[in-house]
C-alpha cells in the first residue's frame, strides 16, 4: 500500500456521469480519495451515505471527494441516484487505480480465499501528495474522522 509522504499515482477513469476524471484535475484542491469493494453493498452503501451527509462540510473546506471500486460506471450511476450521492463515483473494472494504490488484498469470505477491495481512504494534498492513509476504516465514522483531521 502507498504510504503518507509519497506522490498520489495519477489516473484517469470514467466517473458515474461518463466523463473521464483525471486525479490532476483536483490539483490545487485537498482530496479525500477512499477505495470500496462494491455498490449496493451494506457497509459501502452507509459508508457512501455518511459522506453524502457531511459533503456540505466537505464543500465549504474545498475539498473533493471521489469513490472508487471496481463496479462498473452504470452500477455507479444506479448507485448514485439511489442514496443521492453528490460526489464523484469512479469506476475501475481492469483494477489499474485500485492495484497502484495498493489497495487489492486477499480475503477470506465465508471461510473462502479471494481477492478484493481494502477499504481504505487516502487524503492528498493540492500539490498530489499523500499526507493520510487509513486502511481497514469504518463505514459509519469515517467522513467525520476525516474531517476531524482536516478541521
Amino acid at each position: 500500500m502507498i504510504e503518507a509522504g509519497t506522490k498520489a499515482p495519477e489516473f484517469t477513469l470514467m466517473d458515474q456521469e461518463g466523463k473521464q476524471i483525471s486525479l490532476s484535475d483536483f490539483l490545487g484542491k485537498k482530496v479525500v480519495l477512499y477505495f470500496y469493494p462494491k455498490d449496493n453493498t451494506p457497509g459501502c452503501t452507509r459508508q457512501a451515505c455518511a459522506f453524502a451527509g457531511a459533503y456540505e462540510q466537505f464543500v465549504q473546506k474545498d475539498i473533493a471527494v471521489i469513490g472508487i471500486s471496481k463496479d462498473s460506471v452504470t452500477s455507479h450511476v444506479k448507485f448514485a441516484k439511489k442514496y443521492h450521492l453528490p460526489f464523484t463515483l469512479l469506476s475501475d473494472p481492469d483494477l489499474e487505480v485500485i492495484k497502484a494504490y495498493g489497495v487489492w488484498h486477499e480475503k477470506k469470505l465465508y471461510g473462502k480465499l479471494g481477492f478484493g477491495v481494502m477499504r481504505t481512504t487516502f487524503i492528498i494534498d493540492e500539490q498530489g501528495m499523500i499526507t493520510h492513509v487509513m486502511p481497514k476504516v469504518k463505514p459509519d465514522t469515517n467522513a467525520s474522522e476525516i474531517l476531524e483531521i482536516l478541521a
